[in-house]
């Protein structure tokens, strides 16, 4: 399967028919070289008396002389049954088919090797085929037998056109199309234009197209195929019955190759070509282009068995057993074995980015399996036990930390100048963080500590033991705050700060001053409280500084109490002494300054 043509000149004799019931490959090769070259001249018929050794050689000896045909041309699709992995796509067409209601355009998307090529040729088979009895009519299951299917597979139809946008992306290239559209098909029933990465083409030649594209003759049908569908424009897009082809399921490859491997007579380890699977990401022609090589790397002592030893040596990809070991150190926190391991799949080929990916393949399995608690993915026994032990001894937080982790290592080596050196600090990392505790987990050990510390201390705060003069103070503050609001912020900041009330009565305050303050402020307080009581006051001061405290020593005293009642709560001591050097912070004050911060030895 395959996004562009094998050549995009379209030489005829590049045939893919590959069929039991239908002429072999060699022979549409044969009957394309001969279209375009004719027939080669054959020597005389040897006189079987005279060289009788001549008439005994085998038939298969002719065969040897055929060039070799790599499997993603060999096995290239030849009916729709031979599709794998776009069954929403034929059931859709041959249901548009057995309706009669085919659209004039097709648009095949979808990354590389998944058929869009094939899938364009196809339907100009099931379009143009007309049955062995040349009675036929379109159908989703082309004979094969037939001129039009034999000339379609050969590449020598006159009414199927293909053509490789990447190399005719002009307009002129589309001008030609236009040009020919208005002729009937000579021979087919329709004619068809199998355009290949239409998204080359330019914006010129698709506005060209797009009257023809919209309205075409009856007898033309338009196939294109892209692997970037967003550079097509929308005018394009909203004239053309599109399909998106998906990626080939890692299983469907599997089983695919198997197949493939059976008729070639090759053995192959079931691991092997899952790796090969693997390797393909969704891709057909890839997997075969894999496994073509990965038949060529075979050991010829061992027959040509593909083993998955092997394939992985190919890749450059970690043992699996080395993997789950390096992934078993990594939680274990053995730093030496670690890195001795490492160094071990270095020496053996393993790049450093392939390790770290392995490494996030597991944490991602063991999170699948953890979410989903059902079958491990897994082709051993062995690996399935391991992993589903992972599984349930690690918490789920712990493998998504770990998986975090692993993702910034990756891109790290990625991008890193020398990517075995950023994979042991990476992987170390990894390993060091992995053995922090959980933040939860702290919590909930923090929790229960509180619930096993003291009772909270029930002493009597210095607000408390102040209740005698609790009616007074609030008085006094009620006094100030009148003061503040009438317009005097000098004298009620100065009776909140200075003032420390001995008695207070209508019309007489007599208070206790810090020694520090030694200014005059009586003249101010007699103005402030007759502003306020529209009476004049009795204001005294006497020396030594008694007296209630002043409402700044007050509000001092309060927040000092609560920061006491905070440190005594059984939850805050459980957290210092988790953490000795831990300071507390009041909210709503400031953060302290950078050279206020204590220095640590030990931080």
């Amino acid at each position: 399967m395959g996004d562009s043509p094998d050549n995009p000149d379209g030489l005829p004799w590049e045939s893919e028919a590959e069929k039991a019931d239908v002429p072999s490959a060699a022979d549409l090769e044969a009957a394309g070289q001969e279209s375009m070259f004719s027939a080669p001249e054959q020597p005389p018929a040897p006189n079987e008396a005279l060289h009788p050794q001549v008439a005994d050689t085998p038939e298969p000896a002719k065969q040897a002389a055929q060039p070799y045909r790599v499997l993603a041309r060999k096995y290239r699709p030849q009916t729709f049954a031979e599709l794998i992995g776009q069954e929403a796509m034929v059931r859709t067409l041959a249901n548009a088919i057995a309706r009669d209601r085919l659209a004039h355009a097709f648009l095949m998307t979808g990354v590389r090797g998944v058929g869009k090529t094939s899938t364009a040729r196809l339907i100009a088979k099931a379009l143009n085929c007309i049955g062995p009895d040349g009675q036929g009519g379109p159908t989703i299951s082309p004979c094969g037998q037939c001129e039009p299917c034999r000339a379609i597979a050969e590449g020598r139809h006159i009414d199927v056109i293909e053509m490789d946008a990447a190399s005719h992306t002009g307009v002129d290239d589309v001008r030609e199309i236009i040009e020919a559209v208005r002729y009937a098909a000579v021979s087919a029933r329709y004619k068809i234009y199998i355009i290949d990465e239409v998204h080359m083409l330019s914006r010129n030649a698709f506005n060209a197209l797009l009257k023809t594209l919209e309205e075409p003759p009856a007898h033309v049908k338009f196939l294109f195929a892209t692997t970037e569908v967003e550079k097509l424009p929308v005018t394009v897009l909203s004239r053309t019955q599109r399909f998106d082809l998906r990626r080939i399921p890692v299983e469907l490859l599997q089983a695919h190759f198997a197949e493939i491997c059976r008729k070639e007579g090759i053995e192959a380890e079931p691991e092997a070509l899952h790796i090969v699977a693997n390797a393909a990401e969704g891709s057909a022609r890839d997997g075969l282009s894999i496994l073509d090589q990965a038949i060529a790397h075979a050991d010829l002592e061992t027959e040509g068995k593909v083993t998955a030893e092997r394939v992985r040596d190919m890749l450059g990809l970690a043992d699996k057993t080395a993997q789950r070991r390096l992934f078993g150190h990594l939680l274990a926190g053995e730093g030496k074995s670690l890195l001795g391991l490492i160094d071990e799949q270095y020496a053996l080929g393993v790049e450093p980015l392939a390790l770290v990916r392995a490494q996030m393949d597991l944490a991602h399995r063991i999170a699948l399996a953890q979410a989903s608690g059902g079958e491990v993915d897994a082709t051993t026994a062995e690996e399935r036990d391991q992993i589903s032990g992972w599984a349930s001894s690690l918490e789920v937080g712990q493998v998504h930390r770990l998986w975090q982790l692993l993702l910034k290592g990756h891109e790290e080596v990625r991008l890193a100048p020398d990517p075995l050196v950023s994979l042991r600090m990476a992987l170390l990392r990894v390993m060091h963080a992995g053995q922090m505790p959980d933040p939860g987990k702290l919590a909930k050990k923090l929790e229960e500590l509180a619930e096993r510390g003291p009772a909270p201390s029930q002493t009597p705060t210095n607000a408390e033991s102040a209740t005698p003069a609790a009616s007074a103070t609030l008085d006094w503050a009620t006094l100030v705050d009148k003061i503040d609001h009438a317009g005097q912020p000098l004298a009620a900041s100065v009776m909140r700060l200075q003032v420390r009330v001995q008695e207070l009565a209508d019309g007489i305050l007599k208070f206790g001053r810090d020694p520090k303050f030694t200014d005059d402020v009586l003249p101010m307080l007699r103005d402030a409280l007759l502003a306020v009581t529209g009476k004049r006051w009795s204001v005294e001061v006497f020396p030594g500084g008694e007296g209630a405290p002043s409402l700044v020593e007050q509000a001092e005293a309060a927040r000092e109490a609560a920061a006491a009642a905070t440190r005594s709560h059984p939850l805050v001591k459980a957290a210092f002494e988790a953490f000795p050097d831990a300071e507390l912070i009041e909210d709503g004050a400031d953060a302290p300054r950078r050279r206020d911060i204590p220095w640590s030895r030990n931080a």
